[in-house]
């Protein structure tokens, strides 16, 4: 496959298509207001995106509870006092051309108090002092996950992305490290994968039947095991249960150290799953176009944009334009960033990157 290719429609299970094959990936940017509420930075800076030629754009981790932050100034779905926010975001996408989706999030045992989070982990074991949720709390916050996406649907957004990478709440029920339940939430695979397939099974049963629901996996480290992953994987790709799969890889060239898939790409353990109607994408370093058409080549549908994003808004209309292009080299000028439209907020946070804004820079 070509570069070209990636401005192909891609079709989607439910809903209308992605116009191409660029999504913008769910990214934590700490300018929302407390208590969720969007600033006009977060405003500003979906505007930005929604008219840089994405066929999808994601919000950063959203969260379906108050008490489920992890990180300061994080937006929120948890209220209906979140809607006209929301609303805004949602239509001015649209405006630009693409879909939207709101990124449902929890953090789990990472919920942070300082930011009036309440830690609550699977088992009782992973934090000192703290008991694991019991089954009833485990309901309500699948039920909060749920309540979210209708009010991602209300709000006008095409869909959502349930995230369940990196340790937060449905990656840790995931891992037998983190999770030595003995209800129906822990012990077996089955019972580990059931929290994540009864949001994504609450979702489909409760929104409309145009409404998307993507899925965010992440394969590294909190114990996960690669092997219950792409088990987990098979079953709901056979179902159908999601209109697309979003890995979350570090780096998508990057090979599995041990186990039944030692040698192989971590990407290339999930692509060659038979997938029916579901799309497959991957993050992971993706800075240049010729990157980009390579995933398509490696058994992708589409690709996420997350720091070549970041450095130029409207990475997609730069690679239509020239298929050769390649991202800035990082780390940039904070001035850089500035010129572009972040905000002062967004580049506070992207200094804590360490290898995205020089240093010193002002």
């Amino acid at each position: 496959m070509t570069v070209a290719d990636l401005f192909e429609p891609l079709p989607l299970l439910h809903g209308p298509a992605m116009r191409n094959r660029f999504m913008m990936a769910p990214l934590t940017s700490q300018q929302s207001e407390p208590d969720g509420f969007l600033s006009d930075f977060d405003k500003e800076w979906m505007r930005q995106l929604g008219q840089g030629g994405y066929g999808l754009v994601q919000t950063g981790a959203t969260i379906v509870e108050a008490s489920g932050i992890a990180c300061a100034r994080q937006p929120g779905i948890f209220s209906d006092k979140h809607l006209p926010g929301l609303t805004e975001v949602a239509n001015s996408i649209r405006e630009g051309g693409g879909l939207s989706a709101v990124q449902l999030h929890h953090a789990g045992h990472r919920a942070n108090p300082y930011f009036g989070g309440v830690p609550s982990p699977a088992s009782s074991r992973t934090l000192p002092g703290i008991s694991a949720l019991s089954t009833a709390e485990v309901e309500r916050i699948r039920d909060s996950f749920i309540a979210g996406a209708k009010r991602a649907e209300k709000a006008g957004f095409d869909g959502v992305a349930v995230h369940g990478a990196f340790g937060w709440i449905l990656s840790e029920f995931m891992s037998p490290m983190l999770n030595d339940r003995t209800d129906k939430y822990g012990g077996s695979l089955e019972n580990r994968a059931r929290f994540t397939i009864e949001v994504i099974e609450g979702i489909r049963r409760e929104c409309g039947p145009n409404f998307q629901i993507g899925w965010r996996l992440s394969i590294e480290r909190y114990g996960l095991r690669i092997e219950e992953l792409r088990e987990m994987t098979a079953e709901i790709l056979d179902r159908e249960l999601v209109d697309y799969l979003d890995l979350a890889l570090w780096d998508y060239n990057q090979v599995v150290q041990d186990g039944a898939f030692r040698g192989r790409t971590m990407l290339s353990v999930f692509a060659d799953l038979p997938r029916k109607g579901v799309r497959l994408g991957a993050a992971g370093r993706i800075r240049s176009a010729e990157r980009a058409g390579r995933l398509l080549d490696e058994g992708c549908d589409f690709v996420l944009i997350g720091r070549a994003g970041i450095l130029e808004r409207n990475c997609p209309v730069l690679v239509e334009s020239d298929f050769e292009h390649e991202s800035p080299a990082l780390p940039v000028p904070a001035d850089f960033l500035r010129r572009g439209g972040l905000s002062e907020r967004f580049i506070r946070h992207l200094r804590g990157w360490g290898d995205f804004v020089r240093p010193g820079s002002r």
